[in-house]
Order: C-alpha cells, then sequence, then structure tokens
C-alpha cells in the first residue's frame, strides 16, 4: 500500500463528487450495507464512489476518527457536502445525493482522501 501521509496534492475544482463510506470488514453493519452503497453508486454514475476500510488504510482514516458505521464522506474540490454517519439504507443516501447542501471548505483530512482516490481510485473501488 502506498503511503497517503505526505502532504496532498490540491484536488481540483472540477473533480466530481466522491461519494466514500468510511467502514470496517468486522462491522455487520458496513457488511450488509455495501452491496446498497454500490446499488447507489450505479444510480449516480456521475458521482465517484469508493469503500474505505479504516483499519486496512488507517493512514488515511484514522484523523476522520469514526465512531459509528457507516459514516458517508461527500466532497470534491469545491469542499465537503457531508461528513457524518448515515442510517444505511439506499434510499437515504440516494436522496441526500440528489439534494446535497452546498460545500464547505475540507479539513486536511478530506484533501488527503480525495487524492489518495485520485492516485489509486481502484484500491477503493466499488463493484
Amino acid at each position: 500500500m502506498t503511503d497517503f501521509s505526505s502532504s496532498a496534492a490540491p484536488v481540483p475544482a472540477d473533480d466530481p463528487v466522491w461519494v466514500v463510506c468510511l467502514c470496517a470488514e468486522w462491522c455487520g453493519s458496513c457488511r450488509e450495507y455495501r452491496p446498497l452503497f454500490e446499488q447507489v453508486a450505479r444510480a449516480h454514475p456521475q458521482m465517484r464512489f469508493a469503500w474505505v476500510d479504516i483499519e486496512d488504510h488507517a493512514d488515511l482514516a484514522d484523523d476522520f476518527d469514526v465512531e459509528t458505521f457507516p459514516t458517508l464522506l461527500v466532497a470534491n474540490g469545491d469542499g465537503t457536502h457531508f461528513l457524518g454517519p448515515l442510517l444505511p439504507h439506499a434510499e437515504t443516501l440516494s436522496r441526500m445525493l440528489t439534494a446535497l447542501q452546498p460545500a464547505q471548505a475540507s479539513a486536511p483530512e478530506v484533501r488527503t482522501l480525495l487524492a489518495a482516490l485520485q492516485r489509486e481510485p481502484e484500491t477503493f473501488s466499488v463493484a
């Protein structure tokens, strides 16, 4: 695995929105949520979806202090649209994505994660 702890390059503002599930393999809710997350990904092809295991990729995820699963990040170069726990329902995520809140400035850990996703999207891909 690449070391992503170094300073991240800025994410271009014209990049598509990333929808990132911060999860853990040991979490039953996360395992049950993954096929639903993949279903939403297929329904929103204009967005990029990623699955980040917070233990396998602690170098990227530790600063998020995830306490509740699933925790979702919705962000792009414009900033962060959403970061927090979300009910593990496809409909809930889909509704949120069709009515995104305006972006707020992204924290450094968000910029680092987005840069890593852009460098190695296949590492975090969803079906």
